[in-house]
């Protein structure tokens, strides 16, 4: 590791508040990738007959149970429960037993139903468990920011780069591109195309990625412009070395420091355009959990505010987190902070 690295490292740390948030961040992330496992309404290991399933990786029927139906057994259903203790079987269940579409047939009261020890943050109006909803749609809200941020970045890095290393007229005709596609009413596009296109994680992937790649357009291109004249720069030209390589091995290090450190807000803000768009109803499929449908609940039923007040700290946190990495990355890449570390000041 380099001292310049170890540097970073240290400034990173350094930033107290920062450096725990992004662990507490992946602690939240990583119980959420394993969310099969943490709230089903399918047990994780079922031994009847001799045998040994595992539900939630494979499908079991119900005549595999000693039922009648050739289907996948509703786990929920008393008959079901009534053929695994008769055979002197045994399960094992999730800590949580609702998935994220588990509709409780057997609730108490009407829905949305208050917290109780059977649903310990309440049910939604389709009588849903709301902390399973809550785990799945932090994965999916995360993972959907995370994947919208790299290809984003991909993008907005290539274009700056390219902008900048050529300057003249490519980068005339590309700064024009940059402002009447940043001048497009995104939302008004979106509407338009949910009326003709069915929507899907994939097409809203896609369709976010084609308006949210300038973020870092305009940071690479002044990095470019300002290295492409360095006198390493022209030492490699004169020795034959491709714009290619040229673009890739020396200048954009230096342009990577800037785009680094803006990715934790551009994933924060990814979050916040998908769960924007889950609130106004023109993003992720109906029925799919999400930070941005679990608002939308809570507005629709001002009766149950467990609903509102579930998403809103749910997203208040998680964004307080990602903005305190954004912080500690910041401080980490600072070179005057890395000055004064090697001065003692």
């Amino acid at each position: 590791m380099t001292p310049l690295a170890k540097r970073r490292i240290a400034n990173f740390k350094a930033n107290r508040r920062g450096y725990y948030a992004l662990w507490v961040f992946l602690a939240l992330f990583g119980l959420s990738l394993f969310a099969e496992l943490l709230a089903n309404d399918k047990p994780i290991v079922l031994y009847l007959n001799e045998t040994l399933y595992w539900p939630v990786f494979e499908l079991v029927t119900e005549t595999e149970l000693g039922g009648e139906l050739p289907i996948e057994a509703d786990y929920t259903d008393p008959f079901v429960q009534a053929l695994i203790t008769d055979g002197d079987g045994w399960a094992v269940y999730p800590p949580i037993r609702y998935s994220h579409d588990t509709i409780d047939l057997y609730i108490e009261s009407p829905a949305p139903a208050a917290p109780s020890a059977q649903h310990w943050l309440g049910t939604d109006d389709g009588a849903k468990d709301t902390l399973a909803r809550l785990i799945y749609g932090f994965r999916l809200s995360v993972s959907f920011g995370l994947f919208l941020t790299l290809f984003s970045s991909l993008i907005g890095v290539t274009v700056g780069a390219l902008q900048g290393y050529f300057g003249g007229l490519v980068d005339l005709i590309g700064q024009r591109i940059v402002e009447i596609w940043a001048g497009l009413p995104i939302l008004l596009v979106l509407i338009i195309l949910a009326s003709i296109i069915e929507p899907s994680v994939y097409w809203l992937l896609g369709i976010l990625t084609m308006f949210s790649w300038m973020a870092l357009v305009g940071v690479v291109r002044a990095e470019f412009l300002r290295a492409r004249n360095f006198d390493y720069v022209r030492a490699a030209r004169s020795l034959g070395v491709s714009n290619g390589t040229i673009i890739v091995r020396h200048v954009l290090p230096n342009a990577m420091v800037a785009t680094l450190t803006f990715m934790p807000f551009i994933l924060s803000g990814a979050v916040t355009t998908l769960t924007a768009l889950d609130f106004l109803g023109f993003g992720l499929p109906a029925g799919s959990p999400s930070l941005g449908e679990l608002m939308a609940q809570g507005k629709a039923n001002l009766h149950a505010p467990w609903l509102g007040l579930t998403g809103f700290f749910t997203l208040a946190v998680m964004l307080c987190l990602l903005i305190f990495v954004g912080e500690a990355v910041r401080d980490a890449f600072d070179p005057r902070r890395s000055l004064q570390d090697l001065t003692g000041s």
